[in-house]
């Protein structure tokens, strides 16, 4: 059995790290793993323009002072962003992605696209240029079951886009049913996904274990056992369309803990053990580093990581409550054991 784990130094392909207090509370926990990750841009108000990447960057880039980590900022997508902005987006060197959520699809969702074709125009130009476009990949209508709304998101909008634009490079983020891991894994080289820990570990059982559990609860939620299967397979298959994206989300807990809890769930406090785990219950700790380190960077177009980190087969506690801000959230397995830690 092995005990010790030594990976080239992991991306995260998708995170949130909110803004102000909050973000500076929480961003650490990345920073001391990860070289890198793609920023979200559902901040109030959004990151709509190149120049808000940039101001939001700085204000990273000063919460991380002295470490090596970057930061790789996405434009939010909405029904008015023109071509110019993504042509200077590209040109910026630091705006790596344009992130698409269907209006009130999730947190701060609300100026989201309310029509695909409506963002014609700058599909086109990330298209032409080779900006990546990332996808909430759900629908947002109220007469499809909220468990389906990937799989119906994927034939109704996934497919007719790739068919429009074929030659545009997408991400559908954090997959969470066999349809999506299917429809990636047959698709060109230019479509991927990110896998959550979250949605490797857990099925949607999670959410009403002995009473509902709303730090268990994000969006897209998580789903039957089956699609689990076929996301674990997906993970660990070696296909370099699947990467680490963890989706963290911090919440102040008693947004979590409220009557409308917050979609949501923070993992970055122990991400890359928590995928070490899944790897590990499936047998294939040896295809981790590639998930985890390799396939992302390779599919954005960006240089591996050149230094290294190491996990032991350690078991540790995961405190109750972590910092974030002038309040608390709380982690996931708090309170619970974790059987690897970073050294």
């Amino acid at each position: 059995m092995t005990d010790t784990l030594t990976l080239t130094r992991p991306d995260d392909w998708h995170i949130h790290f909110r803004d102000g207090a909050a973000m500076r509370s929480v961003i650490a926990d990345t920073a001391r793993v990860f070289g890198r990750a793609i920023v979200m841009p559902n901040l109030k108000p959004p990151v709509v323009s190149v120049a808000d990447a940039e101001a939001y960057r700085n204000r990273l880039g000063e919460a991380t002072a002295g470490s090596a980590f970057q930061p790789l900022m996405t434009l939010y997508l909405t029904d008015n962003t023109r071509a110019e902005e993504i042509l200077r987006a590209k040109a910026s060197g630091f705006v790596h992605a344009v992130k698409y959520y269907p209006a009130g699809a999730t947190t701060n969702s609300d100026s989201g696209v309310t029509d695909l074709a409506k963002a014609a125009e700058a599909i086109a130009a990330m298209e032409a240029c080779g900006l990546p476009l990332l996808l909430h990949g759900e629908v947002t209508h109220s007469e499809v079951d909220i468990f389906d709304r990937e799989a119906v998101f994927i034939e109704q909008h996934l497919a007719p886009l790739l068919r429009n634009y074929p030659r545009l490079n997408v991400v559908l983020e954090h997959i969470t049913t066999r349809q999506a891991a299917e429809f990636v894994a047959a698709a060109p080289a230019n479509v991927a996904a990110t896998i959550t820990a979250h949605h490797l570990l857990y099925n949607r059982n999670a959410l009403f274990q002995g009473g509902i559990r709303p730090h268990m609860y994000c969006l897209p939620v998580l789903k039957r056992e089956p699609h689990r299967l076929a996301l674990v397979e997906a993970a660990v298959s070696g296909n370099p369309k699947f990467f680490l994206g963890t989706d963290s989300a911090p919440h102040a807990t008693g947004s979590k803990e409220s009557s409308c809890g917050c979609a949501g769930i923070y993992t970055a406090h122990a991400a890359i053990e928590l995928y070490a785990e899944a790897f590990e219950d499936a047998g294939a700790l040896d295809r981790l580093e590639a998930f985890a380190s390799f396939h992302g960077a390779d599919f954005y177009g960006l240089p591996r990581n050149s230094d290294r980190i190491t996990l032991k087969r350690e078991t540790w506690t995961v405190p109750q409550q972590l910092p974030m801000g002038e309040d608390f959230l709380t982690p996931l397995r708090a309170g619970e054991s974790l059987r690897w830690k970073v050294v």
